[in-house]
């Protein structure tokens, strides 16, 4: 019999974040992860744990399948995120 261990990998980016308070365990996100990001939480009812922050596509899979809105969000790396300012015309 095999027993499987896994441990977090260190990094500094945290794609994922999760409102404790909001999620309710139901793992339906650790499903919708094409890159298995996350596993399962070891306690019932919590939130998954994020394994491989770094190999997150960003693709949202794990926001959409969520029952709960707001339990989960995605925080895009900086360079990623976009802010559109208005700006005034010239007048000639």
């Amino acid at each position: 019999m095999s027993i499987w261990t896994a441990r977090e990998i260190p990094s500094s980016n945290r794609p994922i974040r999760f409102d404790a308070s909001l999620c309710i365990g139901c793992n339906r996100c650790v499903e919708a992860c094409h890159m298995d990001v996350l596993i399962p939480a070891e306690e019932k009812g919590s939130h998954p744990e994020v394994l491989y922050p770094g190999e997150c596509w960003y693709c949202g899979a794990c926001v959409m399948e969520c029952p709960k809105e707001g339990a989960i969000r995605l925080v895009h790396p900086l360079m990623n995120q976009t802010r559109f300012v208005e700006t005034m015309q010239e007048e000639s």
